[in-house]
């Protein structure tokens, strides 16, 4: 991986042990910039004593820096919050879990991983049309392409889920199964853009009917999807946190 040994620096500086780190973010999604910057995102162990004491320890860690000309962005909770939002309808924490794109790991990581198998519900499906709408409002606004690949790769990613149960962020994979022809010529322009470009000769029209299309495709998706209700990993979780917790003790 490239700039591996930077991404890993960072981690190693956290003040808490982490039990996973990844990127997310436009590496992830398969159309990285060469000025796009790395997204860390992981989640981390607080001790004991500072979940339990007058003073709390710090339930989410943030973090922006350019190291050696490497724009880094982390961001990382801790395993109750984590653990949490993986009960709700929270696609961001799927993704950056099943991110292949690993920075640091552990044997509770590949657990967890395991786990949140049973917190994947058709529900989700929210999650998925909230943010292609609101990448459609803001790419109508400013025509970049940035944002009209996000719609791309959020309403495939949320397709994908409902129809599969498996959680698949990256754009290029997904439409090795959709074949949606446009596809590529945007990537390319991405990779060879910059996060701002603007797609001057864009036919909005026809964005427009594909965004349409591809929403009515996702909520059929749902209606039709095998998926669960309601996560059924809360017990399963509960225990990984309390072992995870306890260790920290000793």
């Amino acid at each position: 991986m490239a700039n591996e040994q930077q991404l890993i620096a960072v981690t190693d500086e956290q003040p808490y042990p982490l039990l996973f780190a990844t990127i997310s973010g436009a590496h992830l999604y398969g159309f990285p910039s060469a000025d796009s910057d790395f997204d860390l995102r992981g989640c981390h162990i607080l001790p004991v004593p500072e979940v339990i004491g007058l003073d709390p320890g710090r339930e989410t860690i943030e973090l922006s820096e350019i190291r050696d000309n490497l724009e880094i962005d982390l961001v990382t909770h801790d395993i109750k919050k984590f653990f949490s939002l993986l009960l709700k309808k929270n696609g961001y924490v799927l993704e950056q879990l099943y991110s292949p794109l690993v920075v640091r790991t552990t044997p509770e990581h590949e657990e967890l991983k395991v786990i949140a198998k049973d917190c994947i519900t058709r529900h989700h499906v929210h999650h998925y049309l909230g943010f292609a709408k609101t990448q459609w409002k803001l790419f109508e606004k400013e025509r970049r392409i940035k944002p009209l690949l996000y719609i791309y790769r959020v309403l495939l990613t949320g397709i994908y889920l409902m129809q599969t149960g498996v959680v698949e962020a990256n754009l290029v994979t997904l439409n090795e199964n959709f074949k949606l022809p446009y596809i590529p010529d945007l990537i390319a322009r991405k990779l060879e853009g910059g996060e701002k470009s603007v797609l001057a000769d864009v036919d909005i029209e026809f964005h427009q009917r594909e965004f349409n299309r591809l929403l009515g495709e996702l909520e059929t998706a749902s209606q039709n999807s095998t998926l669960p209700e309601s996560p059924a990993a809360k017990q399963a979780l509960n225990d990984l946190l309390i072992r995870l917790r306890m260790r920290s003790v000793g």
